[in-house]
């Protein structure tokens, strides 16, 4: 009787498992009929062969070596979708990627096929055109208007000649990358009708002439600005202070000029980076109100003087990476830095910088490295033998003339910092206890490089409790 009893429970269960996942399968199973046998339009596959083609080179015969491309014999680097009940491809992206990724032939080009795959979504090219100089098409982007959301430009060094201004007719586009092509000319701007826009990479080219000021007006939903490694010359649009929501700025290694604009307030803006430029009047008062920069590198503008009391440095505590090397910077270094409790990486080198030297540097949790050579700096260094040995090569105060060490515990004398003298009333005290020292330093084969900057007491701190944690779970795992 219990037997018979149990037999039915079991079919009852059995029943409900059906009833409720039954239809699920037999729905999902429709569903992978469905795109296993979904048809691609022939005009769409014909477009996809000769856009193709005309980039690999017209050996390539795709009817044959892909006849199925959205099914059962797909192309590497080319993406579809159903739209419809058919397919139609939405990606293309080419170059050696992969081992048997699509590579252009030596006279790669575009033609008109390829404008026909109205769409496409995204569309790559990756170091392709390297021997043929090729311009990017100047027509028939408008056909791709309501599809194309990304479309890149990476490592071309034949790509020549300017943006073209039709790339305005892509209000859809989201990401525009030309990184490293063999660009030229002036920024259109045309571009400003991509309201859409989020990331925007024009680096490494040679652009010239000023940033479009309407870039700064209606590129609202920008993340990414990046024009470093150019020509371009001008001040900074003041219209860049309507990007508010903007990440990342790289305008690095330009011809730019001019005083920072006290309008730009980017609250969200986590970099940036306004090295090699000719900016000029000191550090503007807007800098401190980017309360969430992590990275703020404005080196080798050796004309922008001005001092570091202008700053009020205690409200960037997100701030873990600061370069104002090489900027005619003048007056005292401010104890106010060294608040910074997450500051990684700090540069002061070949300013005018005078006054002392801060001990409280060494209290720094996360400091990794620490330059201020070639300055005025004057006074002692009054650091521990403990800080010089973590900091390793990646502290520098040499080229300060009147700046000297602290030695109240006798160094081993591979610690002590390069290029600064020991100052004068306790040289007589090392002089008389060298060889001493000296015999004792051969005992030690501890690395002087012991600190680092991605590695610091500020990470390892983290490092060691997620260790614990970690430790912790599997106690747990195993009393189970």
């Amino acid at each position: 009787m219990k037997n018979f009893n149990t037999q039915i429970h079991i079919r009852v269960f059995l029943l409900v498992v059906f009833v409720v996942i039954g239809p699920y399968i037999l729905c999902s199973s429709q569903e992978e009929e469905d795109i296993f046998t979904a048809p691609m339009e022939v005009k769409e596959r014909k477009a996809l062969y000769y856009a193709i083609q005309g980039f690999v080179g017209k050996w390539w015969n795709g009817s044959d070596l892909y006849p199925d491309p959205c099914g059962w014999t797909p192309i590497q680097g080319v993406s579809c979708d159903l739209f419809n009940g058919s397919w139609y491809v939405t990606a293309i992206n080419i170059g050696p990627v992969f081992d048997n990724s699509l590579q252009c032939a030596p006279n790669a080009e575009f033609n008109h096929h390829l404008f026909k795959l109205n769409h496409l979504k995204s569309l790559s090219f990756y170091n392709c055109f390297i021997r043929k100089p090729v311009e990017i098409p100047t027509s028939n982007w408008q056909k791709l208007a309501n599809s194309l959301e990304t479309l890149e430009f990476r490592s071309n060094p034949s790509l020549i000649g300017a943006i073209p201004s039709t790339l305005g007719y892509l209000k859809s586009l989201q990401s525009l990358v030309l990184l490293e092509n063999g660009l030229t000319g002036q920024l259109p701007t045309d571009i400003g009708n991509l309201v859409n826009l989020k990331r925007l990479v024009l680096a490494g080219n040679r652009f010239v002439g000023h940033i479009p000021a309407n870039w700064g007006l209606s590129l609202t939903k920008l993340l990414i600005l990046d024009s470093s490694r150019n020509y371009l010359s001008g001040s900074m649009p003041l219209t860049f202070g309507g990007l508010t929501s903007l990440l990342k700025l790289d305008l690095s290694n330009n011809l730019l000029e001019g005083v920072l604009p006290r309008q730009i307030t980017l609250n969200n803006l986590i970099l940036l980076d306004l090295s090699h430029n000719k900016f000029s009047g000191g550090l503007t008062h807007s800098l401190h109100e980017m309360v969430s920069l992590e990275e703020m590198v404005l080196s080798n503008n050796p004309i922008m003087g001005g001092d570091l009391t202008s700053i009020q440095w205690e409200t960037l505590q997100n701030l873990e990476f600061l370069d104002l090397s090489n900027m005619g910077l003048t007056g005292n270094i401010p104890e106010t830095l060294t608040g910074l409790k997450r500051l990684r990486f700090l540069g002061l080198t070949n300013n005018s910088l005078s006054g002392n030297v801060s001990p409280r540097f060494e209290d720094m949790p996360c400091l990794g490295a620490l330059y201020f050579r070639g300055n005025n700096l004057t006074g002692k260094l009054e650091f521990s033998e403990f800080f010089y040995k973590k900091m390793g090569n990646r502290f520098g105060a040499s080229n300060n003339p009147n700046l000297c060490y602290s030695s109240v515990e006798l160094m081993d004398s591979r610690y002590v910092p390069f290029g600064v003298k020991l100052c004068q009333q306790e040289r007589s005290v090392l002089d008389r206890d060298s060889m001493v020292k000296i015999s004792d330093s051969n005992l030690h084969q501890d690395s002087p490089f012991v600190g680092s900057l991605g590695f610091s007491s500020c990470a390892g701190n983290r490092f060691f409790w997620a260790n614990e944690i970690i430790m912790f779970v599997v106690w747990i795992i195993m009393l189970l």
